[in-house]
C-alpha cells in the first residue's frame, strides 16, 4: 500500500516538473515576443519622421506613403503579425523607391533616420531569431513524450515562428 502511495506522489511530482517547465518555456516565448513588439514599435515610430523627409522628394509616391501610414496604424491597433508583413513589404518598396531620388540619399535628415532605421533592423533581426529559438524550444518540449500527455491535458498550444512574407516556415513537431 506504501509503495503505491509512493508512486502516485512520484508521478504527480513529475507531472508538477513537467508542467512548470513548460509555463517557463511559455513565458519566455512570451518575453521574446514582447521584445520583437518592442522594436517593431520602434521602427513604425520612426515612419512618420521617414514619410514627412520624403514627401517632398516623392510626390508621385503619394499613395504609397499613405498606405504605409495605414498600415502603421492597423498594427499599432492590432499588433497583427500579417499587418506588421506588410507595412514590411511597403517599407522594404519605399526604400527601394529612395534610390530614384539622389537630393533625398543626400539629406542629413533622411541619413540619420535611415542609420536609425538599420540599427533597429539589425536588432529586431536578433529579437526574431531569439523569439524562433524560444519557440523551437516550447514546442519540441510540448511535443515529446510524455510531455506531449501533459501539454494536451493542460490544454497548451503550439506557437508559431516569426517568419516575414517571402520567407520559408519550418515546421517543429514529431
Amino acid at each position: 500500500m506504501y509503495v503505491f502511495f509512493a508512486v502516485i506522489i512520484i508521478l504527480v511530482f513529475i507531472i508538477i516538473l513537467i508542467h512548470n517547465s513548460i509555463i517557463g518555456l511559455r513565458n519566455n516565448v512570451d518575453k521574446s515576443k514582447s521584445g520583437i513588439d518592442v522594436y517593431l514599435q520602434q521602427r513604425f515610430d520612426l515612419i512618420p519622421n521617414l514619410i514627412e523627409v520624403t514627401k517632398g522628394y516623392m510626390s508621385y509616391e503619394k499613395d504609397l506613403l499613405d498606405k504605409i501610414a495605414e498600415l502603421r496604424s492597423i498594427y499599432n491597433q492590432s499588433k497583427d503579425i500579417q499587418a506588421g508583413n506588410e507595412l514590411n513589404n511597403q517599407y522594404k518598396t519605399i526604400m527601394a523607391t529612395v534610390e530614384n531620388y539622389p537630393e533625398l540619399k543626400a539629406s542629413e535628415q533622411f541619413l540619420n533616420l535611415q542609420k536609425s532605421l538599420v540599427k533597429i533592423e539589425s536588432e529586431l533581426q536578433a529579437a526574431r531569431r531569439i523569439y524562433n529559438n524560444d519557440v523551437t524550444r516550447y514546442n519540441t518540449k510540448i511535443n515529446t513524450f510524455p510531455n506531449s500527455m501533459i501539454a494536451w491535458v493542460f490544454d497548451f498550444q503550439k506557437r508559431d515562428l516569426f517568419v516575414l512574407d517571402g520567407e520559408d516556415k519550418v515546421e517543429v513537431g514529431f
